[in-house]
């Protein structure tokens, strides 16, 4: 019997999901687990990457962009395990997340999803992973700069307990629950369905969990661009949550429109990728090949420091970019690596296993960067 089935919905991003993968095949060793990659007519090679780099990865290869909520549900009615664990392309995961979380489940009655820690490719933590029900007031708030109501800060970030909204981009569920309450809402095209989800489960007596002892790199941004069609997509998203699980009176409907049209005009006078771009004082390589090294100082047109981990930290780093190869480190210590040095504007890029490629992310809304380096340099 299959005890896991690992869902992954990939759109053009082939070098971040190749990352994923990576991971995932790693963290279901020892578990009896499939993978499904649900591709949305991906263009940049992403199927043909996972044929000859997985080809153990079940494909599913939908020939137009279904979005989210469709092509998850139709992934999910393929898979044969008793869980699920509905996970985004650019993400890493830790050995033992969900060996952990097979553990965990057997310990609460009545459990809807299951979430964890997510941290961006800077180190920092990502509040959405714990979030409260979103209703028009805490929205509102939440919308005129106050989010004390709309992140369940009850639970510190390394907490165990119950919340009510997790992240579509890592939820661990029962696959019976998970078809029972109608799967993802299909109305939504993207953005709102795993707050729809979440609601759905809780109205339907369930709990849902957030688990911070695992933490998951989330590097955001890579599949989207954020732009008017990102713009509308998620504020309909928004006003379709409202209509479909609250009251539809007129005067909620007036504040809902009053503040999303307040928040549209904002984020587009002042863009929504705020974060700005870092210049590193001091590129380190952490690994074994020396080939890397050189490459990416002449890449950087900077020296790149070659130091093993006890030289590291031995420094007190400050707006540094770090190379950390995944040849070298397992990915619970690269994601240790993140939280410990991800204060003071440091950065990073990870080196894929067997790879000539780079890749992390310096902002939550924008677009992370893939370095490519020589073939003919790099065992």
């Amino acid at each position: 019997m299959v005890q896991l089935s690992v869902i992954i919905l990939n759109y053009n991003v082939k070098h971040f999901l190749k990352l994923c993968l990576q991971s995932v095949v790693q963290a279901k060793e020892n578990i009896q687990a499939e993978i499904i990659v649900a591709d949305n007519a991906s263009k940049d090679g992403s199927m043909e990457m996972v044929a000859q780099d997985f080809p153990n990865v079940i494909r599913l290869e939908n020939k137009e962009n279904l979005g989210f909520s469709k092509a998850n549900n139709l992934a999910v009615k393929k898979a044969k395990g008793k869980y699920i664990c509905i996970l985004n392309p650019d993400t890493v995961v830790p050995e033992q997340i969900f060996s952990n979380l097979l553990k965990f489940v057997k310990t609460v009655q009545d459990f809807g999803a299951v979430g964890v820690k997510l941290i961006d490719g800077k180190g920092q933590f990502l509040p959405e992973s714990k979030r409260q029900i979103p209703t028009p007031k805490v929205a509102f708030q939440k919308m005129v700069g106050n989010a004390t109501n709309y992140y369940a800060s009850n639970l510190e970030s390394n907490d165990i307990g119950c919340v009510d909204v997790l992240v579509g981009a890592f939820m661990f569920m029962s696959r019976q629950r998970y078809l029972q309450v109608g799967g993802f809402d299909e109305d939504y095209f993207m953005y709102g369905e795993d707050i729809d989800l979440s609601y759905k489960l809780l109205k339907s007596g369930y709990k849902n969990y957030y688990y911070g002892k695992d933490s998951v790199i989330h590097f955001k941004g890579e599949s989207t661009t954020k732009d008017e069609v990102y713009r509308a997509r998620f504020y309909g998203a928004m006003q379709l949550f409202y209509k479909k699980h609250f009251s539809n009176s007129k005067f909620t409907n007036l504040i809902v429109k009053a503040a999303l049209k307040v928040v549209k005009k904002a984020n587009k006078a002042q863009g929504l990728d705020t974060d700005k771009e870092i210049s590193s004082n001091l590129f380190i390589y952490i690994g074994n090949s020396s080939d890397c090294v050189a490459i990416l100082s002449k890449l950087k047109n900077k020296q790149v420091q070659h130091l093993s981990l006890k030289e590291l930290q031995k420094l007190t780093l400050k707006n540094s970019q770090l190379f950390l190869d995944s040849q070298f480190f397992n990915f619970k210590e690269i994601i240790s690596l993140l939280e410990q040095y991800g204060h003071h504007n440091n950065t990073f890029r990870i080196k894929l296993k067997s790879s000539n490629v780079l890749i992390g992310s310096d902002t939550s809304t924008g677009k992370g960067e893939v370095l490519v380096l020589e073939l003919d340099k790099i065992q």
